[in-house]
């Protein structure tokens, strides 16, 4: 079983017309030696910058090395697999539909950080073909891996008398229901077709070798069932067999009342544009416009088109017409399996040892669990780490509320949630106890507008008043606001967040969430819910910096004061940690920063579009990515400020939608004990000599190895140092 479908994605990215049947390119082995032959970094307006599409691919391969690294635990490999196929899934859909966007508008467009859309399609396509071959080894090799555990692939070819028997009862009993043939030859054109399904290509023959066929369309229903099937073992040995093959040993019974001597099957892809166009009917609902851009999508220009190299050319050519796709559209060949993403799903084969061992949830020191949260917020602020304390908290916090007598109202936030949301159900039984409850929903979080739209329903009909944030603004802020009356006086807590309301993710991702009351903050969080109720006159804030009012301005003057203070001869620095730095203002400024003789040090998880080390630019800018076990998600700011340092963390990433077109919340961190929590945080991140990759002009991923040192992995090590401090239960 191989995926060299996979290492041909990037065609989709020529410039010139495609050939019907794209042929096998080859490439070098190593995606850092393309770029360093061919370096990808340009000037725009006088300022080096690296296009975000190809430092989005760089960050991609970090992740495929992760898959590669022969130290990280086999089912975890096996997962990063799977991450690295979705990642592509979402870039294509994404990124380069974008990018063609701005070709068809014209020979003078630009991407928003000034680069020409041409020139960028063609440096993805050199760096995202190496990456498609590196997937090809390391998914060989994990094959390999599994082997060794005694867990083999099989396709329909490769039963013994049991697993055929096996896989026909489970096809009648499980997939059959499921499985509904469109007969391509019959219909004049192809229905909707999903972006997440592979697709099976039936050719039907009376005989075998006649060159008369029918065809039919049949989507292998992953959705719904297991891509993979477990099949009884031989002996010691287990086998695993793609849902693929399974419809494939079904089709004679689909299609065996017709009598075809001949039935094969071959496999397809097919992707869209994922760009929600909405009209401009101002008196259409937002949720409706919203909607019907959902049924657009479905609609949306072709990205990319995968295809098994053996697919007849017959065939072929239908499902061109069909989809009516011309010769500029993406017709990519490839193997026998797509959709490889699944792999984040592959199932549990009791390979315990071969997965990450758990880190069991830490209880914060400073919270009293027997105790109501805001009594504990009333005397101090809380900084909450999640993954490694417990989301719950923030649960906890919600269903405390939603049952305290005191407690009037809640306000709070939805960018993306769980499909079962333990949040949003503590939410609508506030509203039941009497609570007003207001949230604000942003319906264009991209690929969860669906699950918005359920969960803006859902609350509404149980008394929630949902507000869908600002015209022309994302709502990306992560707040809640509880109102409670304490001695006659209405008093707010604040919950202030990097990363979404999400109890599944928080199992994932790295954030902080900062539970307040200090009225400075809360006040101003108010002022926030106020806005979105009635969007009319901006509000002034002393301290959220919020975007997008004045968080641009705010934070070039922090840099230009880092500037004065080195001019100064005086305490000066910056620390950021984010996953994305792509602004060409912020980067401009940065370079001035260290020209000025300013140590800026830089944690970027993804796109990363400053060059460090640059002469005359960027040599005193030092900058890494860690990826690792848990996905680096929070954003943290942090300014010398002359020896009186500035702590903020933020939902925003320094991106030029997020300080211009979104809502944002950047937080100042007051409390001294949580500002020297936060730097003991980054000084640990930062000494990861492990998972922690160097970004520089080359786009090389190195390890950050030091030699002689004592390893660091900084997951570990800040689970460790939060650990000592959590609370003995």
């Amino acid at each position: 079983m191989t995926q060299s479908n996979l290492k041909e994605d990037s065609a989709v990215l020529a410039e010139a017309p495609q050939p019907a049947v794209e042929q096998a390119t080859v490439v070098p082995k190593s995606v850092s030696r393309v770029i360093q032959d061919k370096p990808k970094l340009s000037m725009v307006d006088g300022t080096p910058l690296v296009s975000k599409e190809t430092s989005w691919l760089s960050f991609n391969e970090r992740v495929l090395q992760e898959a590669a690294d022969p130290t990280v635990p086999l089912m975890e490999r096996v997962r990063f697999l799977g991450i690295f196929s979705s990642n592509m899934d979402e870039f294509f859909r994404v990124r380069v539909a974008s990018l063609k966007r701005l070709v068809r508008v014209g020979k003078r467009s630009r991407t928003s950080e000034g680069h020409n859309p041409r020139q960028v399609l063609k440096a993805v396509q050199t760096i995202a073909v190496a990456m498609y071959q590196t997937f090809d080894e390391t998914y060989a090799d994990v094959l390999k891996g599994l082997a060794k555990q005694k867990i083999n692939f099989v396709d329909e070819t490769g039963l013994d008398e049991k697993q055929e028997e096996f896989v026909k009862s489970y096809f009648h009993s499980h997939v059959r229901p499921r499985v509904t043939p469109i007969m391509i030859d019959q219909i004049k054109r192809l229905p909707a077709m999903r972006d997440d399904s592979t697709y099976l290509v039936a050719c039907l023959r009376k005989k075998p070798g006649s060159t008369r066929a029918v065809y039919a369309l049949i989507e292998v229903p992953s959705h719904v069932l297991s891509r993979f099937v477990i099949l009884p073992p031989r002996r010691d040995q287990r086998y695993v067999m793609f849902l693929d093959d399974v419809i494939r040993v079904g089709l004679k019974y689909i299609f065996g009342v017709f009598h075809y001597g001949a039935i094969e099957a071959y496999a397809i892809k097919f992707s869209r544009d994922a760009e929600l166009d909405f009209d401009d009917d101002i008196w259409s609902s937002y949720v409706k416009r919203v909607s019907r851009g959902l049924k657009l999508r479905k609609e949306g220009r072709p990205v990319r088109f995968l295809h098994d190299a053996s697919l007849p050319r017959a065939p072929l050519q239908i499902l061109t017409n069909k989809l009516r796709l011309g010769q500029d559209d993406p017709l990519i060949s490839g193997g026998r399996y797509h959709n490889l993403r699944d792999l984040m799903k592959f199932p549990d084969l009791g390979l315990s040892t071969e997965c990450y061992e758990p880190f069991p949830v830490l209880f914060h020191r400073d919270i009293d669990r027997r105790k109501r949260l805001t009594e504990t917020i009333r005397k101090r602020e809380v900084l909450v780490h999640y993954p490694y304390q417990s989301f719950q908290y923030v649960l906890d916090f919600l269903r405390d509320s939603s049952i305290d007598p005191h407690v009037s109202s809640i306000k709070f936030t939805i960018y993306r949630t769980a499909r079962i949301s333990s949040v949003a159900t503590a939410l609508i039984n506030a509203a039941r106890n009497g609570k007003k409850v207001t949230v604000v929903l942003e319906l264009q979080a991209r690929f969860d507008e669906e699950n918005n739209i359920l969960w803006a329903n859902r609350l509404q009909e149980e008394g929630v008043k949902v507000l869908y944030g600002i015209p022309g603004l994302k709502f990306h802020a992560k707040l809640c606001l509880v109102t409670r009356t304490e001695d006659s006086r209405a008093v707010r807590y604040a919950l202030i967040g990097t990363g979404n309301w999400h109890e599944e993710t928080a199992k994932l991702y790295s954030d902080h969430c900062l539970f307040t009351s200090d009225r400075r903050l809360t006040r101003e969080v108010e002022k926030i819910f106020q806005f979105c109720e009635n969007p009319y006159s901006p509000p002034n804030f002393s301290h959220l910096i919020v975007s997008p009012f004045g968080m641009r301005k705010k934070l070039l003057r922090f840099i230009s004061h880092e500037v004065t203070n080195a001019k100064k001869g005086r305490p000066t620095g910056i620390f950021l940690k984010l996953n994305n730095l792509v602004d060409g203002e912020i980067i401009k400024a940065l370079y001035a920063a260290s020209r000025a003789g300013v140590p800026v040090k830089l944690i970027v998880r993804s796109m990363f579009s400053l060059i460090p080390g640059l002469p005359k630019y960027s040599e005193n800018i030092e900058a890494v990515s860690i990826v690792d076990r848990f996905l680096e998600h929070s954003r943290i700011f942090v300014f010398t400020n002359d020896g009186k340092p500035l702590y903020y963390i933020s939902s925003a990433d320094l991106m030029t939608r997020n300080l211009d077109r979104r809502l944002e919340v950047t937080c100042p961190i007051y409390d001294r004990n949580l500002q020297r929590e936060l730097q003991n945080f980054l000084d640990i991140q930062w000494a990861d000599n492990t998972k922690a990759r160097v970004l520089d002009a080359q786009l090389s991923n190195q390890n950050r190895a030091v030699h002689g040192e004592e390893p660091v992995r900084a997951q570990w090590k800040i689970y460790e140092y939060l650990k000592e401090r959590a609370l003995v239960t």
